[in-house]
């Protein structure tokens, strides 16, 4: 950035300073874009709301959203990596939930977002 003359582009003119400080504070939103990645998939969005419901064993999404296991195990796969979703085994079975309570508030406040009327 300090290859531009700032008055070429911008024609308010921050105090030195100021922008260092918000330059700082970027590092608060390092990783985020990953996260929104991951739910920017529809059908991983559609198992992240599934899971808002309760929880559900792999068989039980696979027949709701009328995929392949092997499908829904990839998706799950990367939520869980993403630390939006926890799993337990029993016995064959593989059950998932929501990781803790803010994915279910990131979902709540995107629902309310769409919600809103323009």
């Amino acid at each position: 950035m300090d290859d531009y003359p700032k008055t070429d582009w911008c024609s308010s003119a921050h105090l030195a300073a100021e922008v260092e400080a918000l330059r700082d504070k970027l590092i608060e939103v390092a990783g985020l874009s990953e996260l929104f990645k991951v739910l920017s998939d529809e059908t991983r969005t559609r198992i992240v709301y599934l899971l808002a419901q309760g929880e559900l064993c792999t068989c039980d999404l696979a027949e709701i959203l009328e995929m392949s296991l092997p499908a829904i195990s990839h998706h799950l796969r990367l939520l869980r990596m993403a630390r939006l979703v926890r799993h337990r085994r029993e016995g064959k079975n593989v059950y998932y939930a929501l990781d803790d309570a803010h994915v279910l508030h990131i979902i709540r406040e995107a629902q309310a977002h769409f919600r809103e009327e323009r």
